[in-house]
């Protein structure tokens, strides 16, 4: 894990939703442009997953500004 990569693919993501026969799942699909990949993940890993980029975004710098 410590030989990673100091660039990242540029990724978007969106929640499927909550699949009507799997109501206790969620799937989020990320897009980059490698592809698509599907991820189906219970309730508390996506708080979780949540938590987390929240609490990442609080610690990110503002950006510069033009001027």
């Amino acid at each position: 894990m410590t030989d990673r990569s100091t660039s990242a693919d540029f990724v978007t993501a969106f929640s499927t939703g909550w699949p009507e026969r799997e109501p206790h799942l969620l799937v989020l699909s990320l897009t980059t442009h490698k592809g698509v990949q599907d991820f189906a993940m219970t309730r508390d890993q996506a708080l979780l997953i949540a938590k987390t980029i929240k609490r990442t975004a609080a610690q990110l710098t503002e950006p510069k500004k033009a001027g």
